[in-house]
């Protein structure tokens, strides 16, 4: 017989691990990967150089659209950036909305990682589930900003407005019978933290159920387990960051270590893994959502006793209430300001990090003194974790590559920027 030569394998950008836009050089010798070569640039929208032609608080919606599942998070570095150059004091409920926000996105982010990941790997159940629950939390952010995904809600000084006191109900017309209506809207007659709150008290057991279908199930494990193995030493010189960071054994969390709003007021944990595997960073990213919920419960209790404002009143930063743009002329040319021209931000340079979903988000900023960014650089968490795409598939088979690209939970839109 003759031997099986080296070949080379498209793998992608039609594969639905990568997102759509990955092109994965693969050359294989028979099954075995003996080679990965990751091409980027298929998304590529230059979102960085778009930046410095706007005003600064017209880039807020840009940053919603670079990781489309981690949509807050984005948000807050960059604000947080503005804030850091500005001096802006933020107002304390405003920080806690924000927290709760964050842990909200994150769990927002591990379902849909959990359900496409499952799914890569042949579960199809867990995507349906991961699903059910997004539509609760999407419906919070759709409460709160008007938008179910790109909220453009938090602005440097605040967020945009105070949690609503009701939440949106079904209605009749969405063709539900009165007693499958009453059941949907049980927990929708109270406030967004009523909502949010009621959410908390279920989760858990959905994150039972999502265990339960795979913790322990023999195919996942094989499919996981030793898999895309990344050492601690290893994970540390790929730079990289989050449950990938953690998942090898490395205790290290920007919410503790270095933190940031009110996150060193909170209790949590940061859980970690032992093996570096798929599995263990699926484990480390099942603990992390139970974590997320203990946070957002923390959050619904301050907020519930502590009313107050939720932006600055500098008018030079921060819109004017509506009814004073209508009444006063000096809110009204403060608001007409601000929304064409922005605010000038004192010259100097700034990185803001923050724990996203995925890793360690941060923005590089720098100002020259005027109402745009001379320059914006993102630090994107996926990027350093699809350059280790060589290292951790090689010697391992063709279908591994699925696992090894879910497990690092990469997307496209913050990568390719």
């Amino acid at each position: 017989m003759s031997e099986i030569k080296n070949y080379t394998l498209n793998f992608g950008p039609q594969h639905p691990a990568a997102h759509g836009v990955l092109r994965l050089i693969l050359e294989l010798d028979g099954e075995t990967v003996v080679r990965a070569d990751p091409h980027i640039g298929l998304l590529h929208r230059g979102t960085e150089k778009l930046a410095e032609y706007k005003p600064y608080n017209q880039s807020i919606g840009y940053m919603d659209r670079l990781d489309y599942v981690s949509m807050m998070c984005n948000e807050h570095a960059y604000v947080l950036a503005i804030e850091k150059l500005l001096g802006v004091e933020v107002p304390l409920r405003a920080q806690y909305i924000r927290v709760m926000f964050d842990e909200i996105t994150r769990i927002l982010n591990h379902l849909m990682w959990l359900g496409s990941h499952a799914l890569d790997v042949g579960a199809m159940t867990v995507f349906l589930y991961a699903f059910r629950e997004r539509e609760d939390l999407l419906d919070s952010y759709e409460a709160v900003s008007g938008a179910r995904m790109h909220a453009t809600y938090y602005r440097p000084g605040g967020v945009y407005r105070d949690l609503p006191e009701s939440m949106p109900k079904y209605s009749k017309k969405g063709g539900f019978q009165e007693k499958k209506l009453d059941s949907l809207n049980q927990n929708r007659e109270g406030s967004l933290l009523d909502f949010i709150n009621d959410f908390c008290e279920r989760f858990p057991k959905c994150i039972d159920e999502y265990e339960t279908l795979l913790t322990d199930n023999r195919i996942w494990k094989q499919r996981t387990v030793g898999i895309g193995v990344v050492s601690p030493e290893q994970a540390l010189q790929l730079g990289f960051t989050g449950p990938m960071l953690r998942g090898s054994g490395v205790s290290w969390d920007l919410r503790k270590k270095q933190p940031y709003e009110v996150y060193s007021e909170l209790d949590f944990d940061i859980p970690i893994g032992t093996e570096g595997d798929c599995y263990d960073r699926y484990l480390v990213r099942m603990a992390e959502m139970r974590e997320s919920v203990k946070i957002i419960e923390q959050c619904v209790v301050w907020l519930k006793d502590n009313p107050g404002k939720v932006i600055t009143d500098d008018h030079k930063i921060s819109p004017p209430k509506r009814e004073k743009m209508k009444d006063d002329m000096e809110g009204l040319i403060h608001h007409f300001k601000l929304f064409t021209e922005g605010y000038c931000v004192p010259a100097g340079e700034v990185y803001v990090p923050i724990e996203h979903p995925k890793g360690e988000f941060g923005i590089y900023l720098i100002s020259d003194g005027s109402n745009k960014p001379f320059r914006l650089k993102i630090r994107a968490p996926g990027f350093p974790h699809l350059q280790a795409m060589n290292d951790m598939a090689k010697g391992h088979l063709l279908a591994d590559v699925v696992a090894i690209i879910g497990s690092q939970d990469i997307v496209f839109g913050e990568i390719d920027r």
